[in-house]
Formats: structure tokens, sequence, C-alpha cells
């Protein structure tokens, strides 16, 4: 007797067993073999979609930055896809190199004709996370100018732009359905219809799942800030040249490049003294507002080694350039940020020495993630 009831229930245990071992297979198998063979002769793919979702660390504020993985899946096809442009030889990588923190190593970007860009390409890949800056940090929007308030915005301006991308937005959708991958990527991202949606709404949709996802806090700086528990001591692990350089950066620059919510500034457009005359006006050329003329975006500063050239314009070429211009080259425009303004209102150059100018420089090295930006994830999924 006993032994056919250990029978039943090994029986029993086994037929449990496969049921799980079906059902973890089930859920982790996103695609189908017929949909797999169609995606894989085109793109590499996982057949489990990448968890696009971030997990902000504790030192950071903690906290998890959700995603809809099959939208970021879809999201990061579209923005490696040089289909999204009119005659298809720009994409949106082309401008936003990962390699390069998802911004471009030109002054100016060159669009799908071979026209330049009016600014430098501002770089994604430099944020804890890109969605809770550009989503919650008190207003914060995109662009240079801050014509956009979202990257559903921002992408749609980009694709229609008639330097950058040029493409008509209306027959984008139906474009890229003609291509079996995009029919599957596009059932998986968006299984239900919605009526208010435009088609080329998926697209937009997408690209924010992707671009939203992009998260950057592994540089040596953070490592050290979530070993040591106090960014303002000095860091066992930092050279003496690195530790002078984020005091230096502490002392005057954290007032408007925040690092993070413990650093947090809502300084988000400001004029910083480069120039006495601007033929671009930035935020005061939509708006006409005096008061504005001269303002731009305040980018955070992750990564920043891996973003030359820098400043709206692309003018500066090296971090040694930048550092000297808030050393000596403030100029006096009558929008210049009270915090670059000494209590005379004049220009407060730094006046830093050379010493404290290459120690500024080993800190700002130290704010690189290239393996974040670089992540699998976040790659070109295209086969060659």
């Amino acid at each position: 007797m006993k032994t056919k009831i250990l029978l039943l229930l090994t029986a029993a245990f086994a037929l449990f067993s496969s049921c799980i071992k079906d059902k973890t297979e089930e859920t982790v198998k996103n695609y189908t073999e017929e949909e797999m063979a169609i995606l894989s002769k085109t793109l590499n793919l996982p057949v489990t979609v990448d968890d696009y979702a971030l997990q902000i660390p504790t030192y950071l504020g903690g906290g998890t930055v959700f995603a809809d993985n099959k939208q970021a899946t879809l999201g990061r096809v579209l923005f490696f896809d040089k289909k999204l442009s009119a005659n298809e030889s720009v994409s949106c990588a082309s401008c936003h190199k990962p390699e390069a923190a998802f911004s471009d190593d030109v002054a100016l970007s060159e669009g799908f004709e071979g026209k330049l860009t009016e600014r430098n390409t501002l770089a994604l890949g430099a944020f804890p996370s890109f969605n809770a800056y550009y989503g919650f940090a008190g207003g914060s929007r995109l662009f240079w100018d801050e014509r956009a308030a979202n990257v559903m915005e921002q992408s749609e301006q980009t694709l229609k732009n008639p330097i950058e991308m040029g493409m008509d937005l209306s027959t984008l959708y139906d474009k890229l359905m003609q291509y079996d991958y995009y029919q599957v990527l596009f059932e998986k991202a968006f299984p239900y219809e919605f009526g208010y949606q435009r088609p080329e709404d998926k697209i937009l949709i997408a690209l924010q799942a992707f671009v939203n996802s992009i998260g950057i806090f592994r540089s040596d700086f953070d490592k050290q800030w979530e070993r040591e528990g106090d960014f303002k001591r000095p860091f066992s692990n930092f050279t003496d040249q690195e530790n002078m350089g984020k005091d230096l950066f502490m002392a005057n620059c954290a007032s408007c490049h925040n690092l993070d919510r413990a650093t947090a500034t809502l300084v988000n457009v400001a004029n910083n003294g480069l120039d006495m005359e601007y033929s671009d006006l930035g935020v005061g050329g939509l708006s006409n507002n005096q008061s504005e003329k001269g303002l731009f975006k305040v980018p955070m500063l992750r990564n920043v080694a891996l973003t030359a050239p820098y400043m709206h314009d692309g003018r500066f070429q090296t971090l040694e350039e930048v550092v000297e211009h808030y050393s000596t080259g403030i100029k006096k425009y009558p929008t210049l940020h009270e915090n670059l303004k000494s209590a005379n209102g004049q220009p407060k150059n730094l006046n830093l020495s050379q010493e404290e100018k290459d120690a500024l420089v080993a800190f700002l090295k130290t704010l690189t993630d290239k393996e974040g930006v670089m992540q699998k994830r976040y790659s070109d999924p295209f086969k060659s």
C-alpha cells in the first residue's frame, strides 16, 4: 500500500513539475518558432525579450522605472533603422551613437540629404534614468530650447525635420508594415487597437519606451559613492587629483549640473556666458522674451567624457576647453545666469590654477560608464 501511494505521489509530482516547466517555457518565449524565423532573417533578437526596466540603486534614491519590454524592443529596432528617414540614409542612431553615450562625435550632425543640423546633438546617455529626469525633474523638457515635452514630441519633430530625417509620418507606418519582421514586432508591442491612436503614434510610443529605458549609474564615481555612502567626503579609491576635482565640481558646478536627486537643481536652462552676441537665441528664439535670449538646456554630465564636442553649437572640442571657458572666458551677456555672476554683477570666472583645471577634468572622467551605454539591449539589432 505504501508503495502504491509513493508511486502515485511520484507520478503526481512529475506531472506537476512538467506543468510548471511548460508554464515557465510558455512565459519566457515571447515569439513562436515561425515568428522567430521571420525575425532572425533580419534581426538579432532573443526569443525572450530583454528586460528594459531600470532598478535605480538605493544611493540614487532607489525604485524601479518600469517599461513595456515589447514596446521597448520595437523601439530599439526603430531607433537603429534608416528606413525612418525619407531616403533611408540615416537613423536615430546615426546622430545618437551608443559609443558616444547616444550623442554625436561632431559639432553638427549630418541629416538625410547631407545638410548639417543647426545644433549639437544632446546625449541621451547622461542620466541615471532618462525617464526620471525628463519625466519628473521640475518640468525639464527636451531639445536645447526645450520645445518638446517628452520623447514622443521630440521624436515626431526629429522625424519630420527637413534637415534631419525629412519623413512624412502619415505614410511611415504603412511603409514599415510592408516588412514581415515589423508585422511581428508591432503585433507583439500593440496587441490591442486604441481608437484614439494615429498609426504613427505606435512608432512614437515605441521609440519613447526605448529611450526612456536608458539609465547610467555604474561609473567609477557611482561605484565609489555607493560603497562609501557620502560623496562629500574624499573617496578612498579616488586619486588625490580626482578628489580635488570632485570638491571643485561640488563647489562650483553642481549648482547647475546635478548628478542625482541628492545634488538636485531646478536650473533646466541657462545662459552660461558663451558670447556677447547670439545668432541662435535658444529658448528666447521661440518665446521672443528678452529675459530668455541665449538660454539653452543645462545637460547632466554622466558620460561627459564620451560626448565631445560640447555646448549647443559644439564649439569646444575637449573638456579642457570647457573648463577654460568657466575659468577665464565667461561673457557678461544680459541674461547670464545668476550662478555665474559675482556680487557686483560681473562674470564670476573661476580663475583656476592649472592644477585645479587638471583635477576638474580628471573628476569629470570618473563619471564615465561606457559599459552602461554599450549594453546588448541598447545595441544595433540589425544583422550586417
